[in-house]
């Protein structure tokens, strides 16, 4: 999850690029093409693809339809907010991962925790607000936060969906399955901006975000994200999502953007201090019964 969570930062930055160069629905077509065919040519090469992994396809439905969503939404909503502040509202996915973790999975929170969760929305919304206390009593939001906030409540519903229907698949497999789905729900959906859009004439900084984002920020995040979830609990797998701000704001200086105001690292520094206190290692519960992490596989 910390690889994960470098690796998402980049989408951020460039995103902020692309997204007024192109529609989010080519985009995000194009995308999972690619990055799809990445993780099935991994697959394929290391555990195979199993017929029993096409049981109930209805699975990979379900799950695509979800992160589908979410880039849709995320690439729509970076068309007018700026990289940090999105970033931000990614990082209020763990507390809404809890929600949906207890929802779907009967996962409990502990104290810390919810500490933890409380702590990072809190810095979330700082960083969202900019640090003006005027403009989060007046609830002055942009509209692209608004749009991608929705993304990020599809995203934080994937996490615990994924170890409710995976039945025994690797990541790896379940990865391209639940890709390939989405695949087919964006063309169905988007078909006609990936004809309308003229890709010849697309400028470099759009190819360069699409192939970022297919490998980096999507083949292999999917399958990091798809073997994390299986093995921590929904809210701390996307606590971790709490360093993005951090990350991207080095992003935002290495492409000479500049670094935010002062004031907002206050809020960064408490979602940095969010993940400090979810690091620790804790027995996942549920209800009554306690659920202790699975060993990784070597």
């Amino acid at each position: 999850m910390l690889a994960f969570s470098a690796l998402v930062a980049g989408s951020f930055s460039l995103g902020a690029m692309a997204a007024p160069l192109v529609s989010p629905a080519a985009l995000t077509v194009a995308r999972f093409a690619l990055a799809g065919a990445l993780v099935g040519a991994a697959a394929l090469t290391t555990t195979g693809l199993p017929r029993g992994a096409a049981r109930a396809p209805w699975r990979y439905l379900v799950l695509g339809a979800l992160l589908a969503a979410y880039f849709v939404l995320m690439f729509e909503g970076l068309r007018t907010a700026a990289a940090v502040p999105a970033a931000a509202v990614f990082t209020l996915t763990p507390i809404l991962a809890a929600g949906f973790g207890w929802l779907v999975l009967r996962q409990i929170t502990t104290r810390r925790m919810a500490l933890a969760l409380t702590l990072g929305a809190a810095g979330a919304l700082w960083v969202i607000f900019r640090g003006d206390w005027r403009a989060a009593v007046g609830l002055h939001v942009g509209r692209g936060e608004v749009i991608y906030f929705w993304g990020c409540v599809a995203h934080a519903l994937y996490a615990p969906m994924v170890r409710r229907l995976n039945r025994g698949e690797p990541a790896v497999v379940f990865t391209f399955g639940m890709m390939l789905a989405g695949f087919a729900l964006l063309c169905l959906w988007g078909w006609r901006a990936v004809l309308e859009t003229d890709w010849a004439a697309l400028p470099p900084i759009v190819w360069i975000c699409l192939v970022y984002v297919s490998v980096a920020a999507s083949a292999m995040t999917f399958v990091l994200l798809q073997y994390a979830v299986l093995r921590l609990p929904a809210a701390k797998v996307m606590a971790y999502t709490y360093l993005v701000p951090s990350w991207v704001i080095l992003w935002e200086i290495a492409l000479n953007h500049g670094a935010p105001p002062p004031v907002v690292l206050i809020g960064v520094a408490l979602t940095v201090l969010a993940l400090a206190l979810l690091l620790k290692s804790e027995p996942e519960t549920r209800g009554d019964h306690v659920l202790r992490p699975q060993a990784p596989r070597p």
